[in-house]
């Protein structure tokens, strides 16, 4: 399941939130992702380090584009499709997609944001199984 992958990451090795969604769709996916690649993410966590745009959004949509794009983004309409529906189940389901703002909700100090990861994890799996039955 991964949201639990995704809080492996996200507690257990101390990944960020991008890093986490990432990692954890790589191993759950086969995506075939190196550990150079997954550093691409790294500064998304924290919502770019100044609470934009939420990590865990950000390594999601990282995870679709690596599944669905083949030579480049512009010939594969399919991603932004998939990229779009993540990013809105994500504040439908999360309350937004801003870290600042996710923070005041799910920030905890013994875990951090470990349930806002496993939520946007869930909606990740959602996509994902929509991909998978392409």
């Amino acid at each position: 399941m991964l949201s639990e992958t995704a809080k492996k990451y996200y507690s257990e090795q101390n990944r960020n939130c991008a890093e986490a969604m990432l990692l954890a769709a790589n191993e759950e996916y086969g995506l075939g992702i190196d550990a150079e690649a997954v550093k691409l993410v790294g500064g998304f966590g924290g919502g770019m380090g100044c609470g934009r745009a939420c990590g865990a959004l950000c390594g999601g949509i990282a995870a679709i584009g690596k599944a669905c794009i083949g030579e480049k983004a512009h010939s594969s309409p399919q991603a932004r499709a998939y990229c779009a529906q993540f990013a809105r189940a994500f504040v439908d389901t999360l309350g937004s997609d801003q870290c600042e703002e996710l923070k005041a909700t799910y920030m905890q100090d013994d875990v951090r944001c470990a349930r806002a990861v496993e939520l946007g994890a869930q909606v990740l799996e959602e996509v994902f199984g929509q991909i998978r039955s392409v």
